[in-house]
Order: C-alpha cells, then sequence, then structure tokens
C-alpha cells in the first residue's frame, strides 16, 4: 500500500477531524466535528453559530484538521500516524443545491441526528477544502499530500 493509500486508510477510519482555528484577534480554539467527504476532496461539517470556532472559521474562512491514529494502536506515542490539511472554509447556505446533497450524505453516515439538528437555525454547513497536505507515516515519514 503506498503512503498516500495508508493516508486515505486512515482518514476513512475516522468519523470525526480534529479542528483548529483561530479568531481574527489571535486567540486559538481546538475542537472536533463529525464529517462527510465529496468525491473532490472537501470535508463538510455542519456545526452551531454558537461555537468559537464556527464563528472563527465564519469570520476568517481558515482552519486546520487533522486525523490521527488512536493512542492504542500506536507503537510509539511520539510517532503517531496522522494526516494534516490546511483548509480554506466556505459556508454552503441552505438554499444551495449542496446544502441537502451533503446532509443527506450525513443522515446517511450519522443518523437520524442530523433531522434534529437541520431545524436549528443556528447550524451551518461548512465545506473545508485542503489548500496544503501533510502525511506523518511515523518518525522521519512525513509526506506531501496532494490536495487537488
Amino acid at each position: 500500500m503506498t503512503q498516500f493509500a495508508q493516508a486515505e486508510q486512515l482518514i476513512l477510519t475516522q468519523q470525526t477531524l480534529l479542528l483548529s482555528t483561530v479568531s481574527p484577534t489571535g486567540d486559538p480554539e481546538c475542537s472536533y466535528a463529525p464529517y462527510v467527504r465529496d468525491q473532490q476532496g472537501v470535508f463538510y461539517i455542519f456545526v452551531s453559530e454558537r461555537a468559537s470556532h464556527t464563528q472563527n472559521m465564519l469570520q476568517t474562512a481558515l482552519a486546520s484538521i487533522l486525523f490521527i491514529q488512536p493512542e492504542q494502536q500506536a507503537e510509539n506515542i511520539f510517532g503517531r500516524e496522522r494526516v494534516v490539511f490546511a483548509c480554506t472554509v466556505l459556508e454552503i447556505h441552505r438554499q444551495q443545491s449542496d446544502f441537502e446533497t451533503q446532509l443527506q450524505a450525513m443522515k446517511e453516515k450519522f443518523g437520524e441526528t442530523i433531522d434534529l439538528l437541520r431545524n436549528l437555525s443556528d447550524f451551518h454547513l461548512l465545506a473545508l477544502t485542503p489548500v496544503d497536505g501533510k502525511y506523518i507515516a511515523g518518525f522521519g515519514q512525513a509526506f506531501v499530500m496532494p490536495v487537488d
């Protein structure tokens, strides 16, 4: 298996992504969100505007996302396998066709909770498009991930 196939496998084993954002004033925020991914490699998350990470992304249009090997599976805790993407963020508004497409994908993946969340006006669908990526397979094994 190539290193990029290994990276994709790691992503596929995760139902959530770890999310790093920064406010317009430079305050860092770390969180997570369940996600779906489209054929072009764009990640979609459905998040509340009440969360500071959502406000950060709506205001700066930037985020970094992380997929990391579970600690229990790591041979060495310092060398955990991981994939990191720097992303631009775009809100998908409710009247756009992608909104229904991605929420349906989320419902198929995560179940009925999406029906409840879709009725909450403070939730926003955000598209996180990777612009830079890295795959770290372990010590001394770092690779640039293709993002297009």
